[in-house]
């Protein structure tokens, strides 16, 4: 018992640590291909083309990868995902001084991403106990968020005071870091394979597609992660209109990511506490009222405590959604459950932030928030008809 104990841990401890390199390994490489486009004077919309080359993988492979992973396993998977991240850093380091060089490493950078994320969200499903998926995810989506957060200190610590850091430094530190992390690949753990697995691609996905709620689990999913874009993009835009320090700004941002790193940290308690489907509902309903009173004219500690309240809620949506998702997709199917979601999720990510541009030319930062509060709070009483309730 003591030693099965001790291999769940090493086991959950290489997984979170795998999380941790892609997300800071992405979130170094993104801004950076920027800088290097901004250095060579690229023309601004290449800017939304190099964005574009990260984002069209995820829309095309992530079926595909999902399959793979229920098939060939989930290590393998994440084990490429992280070939391709090494291969994406020797690309901009080497041919990165052209766009079409950033735009092949963007791609290779955007399916590298891919492939442990899905890698990683199946070895999840798939090894996690019943009744305590919320828990996992809860943890692995606390993971994410940390190296999400951690990536940009990179970029920093190369930056100075420069309005551009020295990208060539960056691409050569982050090459070793995705070298370390597809050697930390070979230690993931994956589920045993079973015959079961072998189900036609086909079949699987229109067998997810029947199971029940499956649609509002995935518009709560795309609806939150697309609120959380649109709030990274369009605070700074408001507090622009109010005359705030871009300090100040920052600050608020700040907390709300800690807020939704903390909901997601003690995911499990509060699931067992008030019940998934409750919580999942409660949460998005408050972020979205949160947001809704976000662009009124309080005192900057008012804003604080409204983006607490938003984080917290926002924190919620994706890892319980992912936790249904693996609760009620069959053993061989999770890995096609996992890459359906991110299809989703992708697709909100382009499509609902174009709407809200449109939106802000006529009403502004504080328009654009409304519209999203008003689409978290669709998203939250669509929650309420997910048939499990943890």
């Amino acid at each position: 018992m003591e030693r099965e104990s001790r291999r769940r841990r090493h086991r959950t401890a290489v997984l979170l640590a795998h999380a941790l390199g892609t997300q800071i390994v992405t979130f170094v490489l993104r801004p950076t291909m920027s800088y290097r486009a901004i250095e060579l004077d690229v023309p601004a919309v290449w800017l939304g083309v190099l964005s574009a080359s990260f984002a069209i993988a995820p829309l095309v492979l992530a079926i595909p990868a999902g399959h793979a992973a229920d098939r060939v396993g989930e290590r393998r998977v994440a084990l490429a995902g992280a070939v391709l991240l090494v291969c994406s850093s020797l690309v901009f380091l080497l041919l990165g001084h052209n766009v079409a060089g950033l735009v092949f490493g963007g791609v290779l950078l955007g399916t590298g991403h891919l492939g442990c994320v899905v890698g990683q969200q199946a070895l999840v499903a798939n090894t996690t106990e019943s009744g305590r998926f919320d828990t996992a995810f809860g943890h692995y989506t606390f993971a994410a968020s940390l190296g999400q957060a951690a990536g940009p200190v990179l970029i920093t610590a190369f930056g100075g005071s420069r309005a551009i850091p020295d990208t060539g430094a960056i691409f050569l530190v982050v090459l070793f870091l995705t070298a370390g992390l597809a050697g930390l690949s070979a230690f993931l753990t994956g589920s045993p394979r079973a015959a079961a697995r072998e189900d036609a691609g086909e079949a699987g996905i229109r067998s997810l597609i029947r199971l029940p709620g499956l649609v509002n689990a995935l518009a709560t999913s795309c609806v939150v992660l697309a609120a959380v874009d649109i709030t990274l993009v369009y605070l700074p835009a408001l507090g622009a209109e109010r005359g705030l320090a871009s300090s100040t700004v920052g600050l608020l941002l700040t907390v709300r990511g800690v807020a939704s790193m903390g909901s997601r940290l003690f995911l499990g308690r509060l699931s067992r506490a008030f019940g998934r489907r409750r919580l999942l509902v409660t949460s998005t309903i408050a972020a979205a009222l949160a947001l809704l009173a976000t662009p009124l004219p309080v005192p900057v500690w008012a804003l604080a405590g409204l983006l607490v309240a938003a984080g917290f809620g926002l924190g919620v949506g994706q890892p319980l959604t992912m936790s249904w998702l693996a609760e009620s997709a069959p053993p061989g199917l999770r890995g096609r459950a996992m890459s359906l979601r991110l299809v989703g999720n992708r697709t909100g990510q382009v499509l609902i932030p174009s709407a809200a541009g449109l939106v802000a030319a006529g009403l502004g930062a504080g328009g654009v928030l409304w519209i999203t509060a008003l689409s978290l709070g669709w998203a939250g009483v669509a929650a309420r008809r997910l048939p499990v309730d943890g």
